[in-house]
């Protein structure tokens, strides 16, 4: 017994290390892809880290992600920008505004109206009497055709999606909904990933078991959603299960893998339901 525990203290002093260790990898990791030469590799972390804290070192590097070079790695930003509602969010969305690219500029526009921003309103009004008018103050011809182009089917299925699952939403924690469009507009996504996603929010604990196994699933869109699920769920107990995925062959996995791992580290620890006490029987006369 005596050498047991000398082993269980060293255990016990460990832990917070190894913890430590996993949220700086996932950090690094995250930061290493934002940083890399690949824009889709840039992209893929953009997505990811909708799903992580609203907060810190990385989404201030996020935020300055509006001056990447590629096209998509800032439509991406915007959308990861859009559900965040803090001041330097709003400023960067007001930044996009003034990006020469349609996709970019409009998605800012749609963001700012949403939360009811002044300059999104603005924006939107001159494209509307730019409809009818020969020039606009905000949008050029080619900005305003963007708006017809970005009113598709899929736009309307992620919409429906983003507003039926149910996820709730925690203040400073992202909702994930860049990742959600990032697997859904996917030409290679299947109806089991589509099917992760909705079944994401459902509390039967077989569901949870389920989106577990989809974790090792030879589809990698599958994985993906089955990631951006368990992450969604904000159980800090289901942080363990992410690690393993931190290591998948796939950028698109392991980076929400990493973005979920850090987001579920913020969420403190559920406190254990303690168990009902037995009732006394009652006494005999």
């Amino acid at each position: 017994m005596k050498a047991v525990l000398p082993i269980l203290s060293a255990a016990i002093i460990l832990m917070p290390v190894v913890r430590g260790t996993t949220l700086a990898e996932c950090t690094d990791m995250l930061q290493h892809a934002l940083e890399s030469g690949n824009p889709d590799t840039r992209k893929q972390a953009v997505v990811a880290l909708s799903l992580a804290a609203s907060h810190g070192a990385l989404f201030e590097k996020l935020e300055s992600m509006l001056n990447d070079k590629d096209v998509q790695v800032r439509e991406a930003v915007v959308a990861s920008l859009a559900e965040v509602k803090t001041a330097g969010a709003t400023a960067a969305l007001h930044k996009a505004l003034e990006d020469e690219v349609p996709e970019v500029s409009f998605a800012a526009a749609k963001a700012l109206w949403a939360r009811r921003d002044p300059k999104g309103k603005k924006a939107l009004l001159a494209v509307l009497a730019g409809e009818s008018k020969t020039s606009s103050g905000f949008f050029t011809k080619q900005k305003r055709d963007a708006l017809r182009m970005l009113h598709t089917p899929r736009t309307t299925f992620i919409f429906a999606l983003r507003q039926g699952i149910g996820f709730a939403p925690v203040p400073g924690l992202g909702e994930g909904i860049a990742s959600m469009q990032g697997i859904l507009t996917d030409s290679g996504t299947s109806g089991r990933a589509t099917a992760a996603l909705l079944l994401g929010s459902d509390k039967d604990p077989a569901v949870v078991e389920a989106l577990k196994d989809a974790l090792y699933d030879n589809d990698a869109g599958v994985r993906a959603a089955a990631v951006h699920s368990i992450s969604l769920r904000n159980n800090p107990a289901l942080r363990k299960d992410l690690e393993p995925v931190l290591g998948d062959d796939k950028e698109a996995v392991r980076l929400r893998a990493a973005a979920g791992y850090l987001r579920l580290s913020e969420i403190p620890p559920r406190p254990r339901k303690s168990p009902a006490r037995a009732e006394a029987p009652p006494e005999k006369p």
